[in-house]
């Protein structure tokens, strides 16, 4: 008897994986193919920094894909150019009739401490990561809307989630891809658009140079996959932060304590400053279903404190 696992297929879907050129987007694109999916495979063939660009990247990894009897097409979009990628949805459309699937995964780097980054490439990583899925996020989801089924994966990083050195501008765009995963999971419930955030650890010419052999041995791009599929599948969650890594996998929350209630007044900051170990206690803590969650906890501790005078 097949477990859940075993039974993970993708016939009669359509995928549009970006940065699919190498790595793990190659390996995301190759995964689904294999397991039905009609593919398009985008990158724009440039360098790790984001310059250059040719469509031979994505060809080659659409050769594979045919080679083993799947069907692919290519494209050498830019994610921060919005015209070239909503042509890109449409070539997928056209060709096939709709679009499921959409993983965003193309990204650059440009790695400078805080003190010597130039903004320019701080702007730039941000446009290529965050605005990079907001484009491609907006051109389907007008598709995923009419089609009443959609499926949208987010590459977060712990760069975001947790911070790292050298890396301000990257970690707050991969940050800011979870903020706008938790609104358009919200947004898109109706129609059945699950929208989640894979955080990947995984040896791609990103972290060349940067790790042991021995680690990046134990870092292959394949052992994320997993992750991928299991939020790009029909049966996928959504609101959900999967870090994958080595074949290891966590859940990844952003939680809300339970607080205290100090109310207003002149004597409210040095109260605040002396309850923060409390208010900090990560006991009892949740995770919102919303934005407005925060506010009504808080508006209910005052509600509360009213009621007991």
């Amino acid at each position: 008897m097949q477990t859940q696992a075993q039974e993970l297929e993708f016939h009669g879907r359509v995928a549009i994986v970006t940065g699919a050129g190498g790595g793990l987007g190659r390996q995301h694109a190759l995964a689904l193919a294999r397991r039905g999916a009609k593919v398009l495979v985008n990158d724009l063939g440039g360098t790790l920094d984001g310059s250059g660009g040719s469509v031979s990247a994505a060809q080659a990894v659409v050769d594979e894909i045919r080679a083993a009897g799947g069907e692919a097409l290519a494209n050498a979009a830019s994610v921060t150019d919005f015209a070239a990628v909503q042509a890109m949805v449409q070539q997928a459309v056209d060709a096939w009739g709709r679009v499921d699937i959409l993983v965003n995964n193309a990204g650059i780097l440009r790695d400078k401490s805080f003190a010597k980054m130039d903004m320019d490439d701080f702007r730039l990583v941000v446009e290529v990561h965050l605005m990079g899925a907001a484009h491609c996020c907006k051109a389907v989801w007008p598709q995923m809307q009419a089609q009443n089924y959609g499926r949208i994966v987010m590459t977060t990083s712990s760069s975001g989630l947790y911070g790292n050195f050298g890396q301000s501008n990257y970690g707050a765009a991969k940050l800011a891809q979870v903020g706008l995963m938790q609104t358009l999971a919200i947004e898109g419930a109706k129609h059945d658009i699950r929208v989640n955030a894979l955080a990947p650890t995984a040896a791609t010419r990103m972290t060349e140079g940067l790790m042991s052999a021995e680690v990046l041995a134990a870092l292959q791009p394949e052992a994320v996959v997993p992750a991928m599929l299991v939020l790009a599948h029909d049966s996928a969650p959504t609101r959900t932060i999967l870090c994958a890594g080595a074949g290891a996998f966590e859940a990844a929350h952003i939680t809300l304590t339970q607080g205290v209630f100090l109310g207003t007044g002149e004597t409210v900051p040095a109260q605040l400053a002396a309850a923060l170990p409390q208010v900090l206690d990560p006991a009892q803590q949740q995770v919102p279903q919303s934005g407005q969650a925060q506010t009504q906890l808080e508006v209910g501790k005052a509600l509360n404190q009213v009621g007991q005078r």
